[in-house]
Order: structure tokens, then sequence, then C-alpha cells
């Protein structure tokens, strides 16, 4: 009877264990749903926050995290004070505080503190280990990257876009396949790139020479396209329904297929967001049919709604396909990554270089 009444305490300690933790989703989604529906202040940083926070089971120290930001941002403001740039557009004000930002992630440089003493400045690096969060899903974290210094081109174009927050000015998340990175844009060179995980500013021709943008991609806006804040939040929220899928693997799919719709209406052509929605409406159907994605076309032979559901599934990939969507193996996107790097003359837009 003891083992009995033990095991079901462990059971029932196990469910309010999961319950709290999904409580954390909850409560993420409904902050990070209230900037987009208007109710409350739009803010990528407390989006990225309620991201990592809901996946660490409501441990990420919120103190902690606004300090290191709030450090990072009044370096920038310092050295938009404490340099001058060769930029004469009207707009010198903005591209400064853009050059300052690039500097505070990727250039190494000589600080005073209050007591006098000088010392080097350390950039962030990429950090090449688990660059998809594979192994750990925490490496994709912007609080992982303020710890370590390391991250990816999910982290680093992030830090990058919040702090631009805190310097009151715009900085556009732009897609390619498996990446992210920044656009910006000043009345001398228009529209460019600035690359983080590289530190350059490539030109477009980089993006193109992955192989894996397809010319429809760019004219349905998948890829190259400088999001608004609103899509940036819209990211903000795949990224909580893939540590969600990742926390719980066995979920029912609602809370994600949830976060993916909400997403959709704000960015209508995520492609996560919509290869989310397939996967997941795929593993509901084999769920409910208690068979695999081969045994379903089988099983819709007999059941017309079945039949509806699997053609409507196919549709949607059918959809993904024609916008232009085509999968990057991940040992080519390192090699493309790399050759940014190896021929940075190639690639690397010289206007924006004169300008500094």
């Amino acid at each position: 009877m003891k083992r009995i009444l033990f095991s079901i305490l462990l059971i029932l300690q196990f469910q309010n264990e999961m319950n709290a933790q999904r409580f954390y989703y909850d409560t993420a989604f409904e902050k990070i749903n209230c900037m987009l529906v208007g109710t409350c202040e739009l803010s990528f940083k407390d989006a990225v926050y309620e991201v990592e926070n809901a996946y660490l089971e409501n441990s990420l120290d919120g103190i902690m995290f606004n300090n290191k930001i709030k450090r990072l941002s009044t370096l920038a403001e310092n050295l938009v004070k404490n340099r001058k740039l060769k930029y004469i557009g009207n707009d010198k004000e903005k591209v400064e505080k853009y050059a300052a930002l690039f500097s505070v992630i990727k250039d190494s440089f000589y600080i005073q503190d209050d007591d006098g003493n000088t010392y080097q400045y350390t950039p962030y690096s990429y950090d090449f280990k688990d660059v998809w969060g594979h192994g750990d899903w925490k490496n994709m974290f912007v609080s992982k990257l303020l710890v370590t210094r390391k991250g990816n081109c999910h982290s680093l174009p992030y830090l990058y876009k919040i702090l631009a927050e805190e310097l009151e000015t715009k900085a556009h998340l732009a897609l390619a396949p498996n990446h992210i990175y920044i656009k910006h844009w000043n009345e001398q060179d228009g529209w460019y790139n600035t690359e983080l995980t590289s530190g350059i500013f490539p030109v477009d021709s980089w993006l193109m020479a992955s192989g894996y943008i397809h010319l429809d991609a760019i004219v349905n806006k998948l890829y190259m396209e400088a999001l608004d804040d609103e899509q940036s939040i819209a990211l903000c929220l795949i990224d909580l329904a893939q540590g969600y899928d990742r926390k719980f693997p066995e979920n029912d799919g609602v809370f994600i297929l949830k976060c993916v719709n909400i997403a959709l209406e704000y960015y209508p052509n995520y492609i996560n967001a919509l290869i989310m929605k397939g996967e997941t409406s795929k593993k509901i159907l084999e769920q409910e049919n208690n068979t695999d994605f081969a045994g379903l076309a089988g099983k819709a032979l007999q059941n017309e709604a079945l039949k509806k559901e699997l053609i409507k599934l196919q549709n949607d990939y059918a959809q993904i396909h024609e916008l232009g969507y085509r999968k990057m193996p991940e040992e080519m996107y390192l090699d493309w990554l790399t050759s940014l790097q190896k021929e940075r003359k190639k690639y690397e837009n010289k206007k924006i270089l004169t300008n500094k």
C-alpha cells in the first residue's frame, strides 16, 4: 500500500510540475500576443525574454538580463558621443547608432573606466558548436549569448535588434535559408546588409550564392525582406512554439498551432511558421489515427473526413514549395556561412566601409 501511495504521489508531483511548465508557456503567449493586438507596449526585448524564460521554467533572471543589455546600450551611446563617422547624410545620427551597435557586437576597441584604467573590449563571436540547438535549445538564446559572449545567427541579430530598440532606432531582421541577419537603410547607400556572424556588410549576391534562395522566394517575401516590428514579434511566437515542442515532445499540437496561427496573421509568408503548421497538422493526424504518415493514405480510402484532411495537408506542403522554399542541408549552410569569411573581398559592400 505504501508503494502504491508513493507512486501516486510521484505521479501527482510530476503532473503538477508539467502543469506549472505549461503555465509559463501560456503566460508567455499571452504577453507576446498582447503586444501584437496592441493592448500592451510592443517590445522585442520583452518578447525574447518571455520566450527564453518560459523554456527555462521561469528561472531567467530578469534583472541580470536587463542590466547586461543596459550596459551594452550605454556603451553604444558612449561610442556615438566620442567618435566621428565620415558619413555626411542628413540621417547621420541614425547611422552613427548603427555603427556603434555593430562595434559593440563585432569590434575590438579600447575603453576607459571611471578610474581612468584602459582595457580592451572583447567582441561577441560565432559559436560553431550546436549551431541549431539540436543538443541544447538554450544555445539559441540571447541570455546564453550575454553570458558566454558566443552566439549564432539567431541570438546575434536578436541582440542587435534589442540594442537598437534601447537606442530608439530601427533595426530590421531579415531571413535567408536557416539564417537571420540585419537590414538597414540610409539615404546615401539605400538598403544594405549587416552580417553579425562574420562581422561584415555583404552584398545581396552573397545571399543568392547559397543556391537555396529561389526567385519565387524573393518575390513572395520569404527571404531578404526587411521585417517590421510586428513580424519580428511573430518570429518570437514561433520560437516559443519550437521551445514548447522541445520541452513537451509528446504534446497534442494545440499550443503550437495557436502560436503558429497568430504568427501567420502578422507574417503570412513566414516560412518557419508555415512548415511548423504543416508538420504539426501531420503529427495530429498521425496521433488521431494511430498510424504514421504512410499509413494515413491507406486509411483515407475508407474515411472521407480523413481524406479531406490529408488533401488539405498536401495542399499546404505544395503551397510551401510554390512560394519558393527549398530545404538547405545543414552542412551546406555551414559551408555557405564560412564562404563569406573566405571570400570577404568578393562579397563585402565597399560603399558602407567608406563611410565608417
